[in-house]
């Protein structure tokens, strides 16, 4: 009789791969980064293991939202404290934080729970060209 595989920590091997996000869609570089984050481009995915491998994003100041988003869309931050609502353009944010924005639309992707929590650690996002993690040596991931 056959046993499903079934992935746990001393199996697991990790990887680094970097993303360009030079004029990338914003949803669908997320979508492809979170399914490296989670392992699903894996054989041995299992989903109660996080699997999946390190993911730099670099360039993420010169990613592209379709249509009207640029103006309309907007992120939303609460301090906590009453009246201390504060909404962000995704314009804005471009402008001041272009890291958030992949972050943000990566982390939407993700499982809500610790295990996800795991799976966000392993997201690095940059807004320049460069990035400190050479010594890992990364492998090019090219998306569609």
């Amino acid at each position: 009789m056959k046993t499903t595989f079934m992935a746990n920590a001393s199996n697991i091997e990790r990887k680094w791969y970097v993303v360009d996000a030079e004029g990338q869609t914003v949803g669908r570089l997320a979508a492809e980064v979170a399914k490296v984050l989670r392992g699903k481009h894996k054989p041995t995915y299992t989903p109660h293991v996080d699997t999946g491998d390190y993911v730099i994003v670099i360039n993420a100041d010169k990613v592209v939202f379709t249509g009207k988003k640029l103006k309309k869309k907007t992120y939303f931050r609460y301090s906590g404290y009453p009246g201390g609502t504060s909404f962000t353009t995704a314009e804005q944010m471009l402008q001041k934080m272009p890291e958030r924005v992949v972050e943000h639309a990566v982390r939407g992707m993700l499982p809500k729970n610790r295990l996800g929590a795991q799976m966000y650690r392993k997201l690095n996002v940059y807004a320049g060209a460069e990035h400190p993690h050479a010594a890992q040596k990364p492998e090019v991931l090219n998306l569609k």
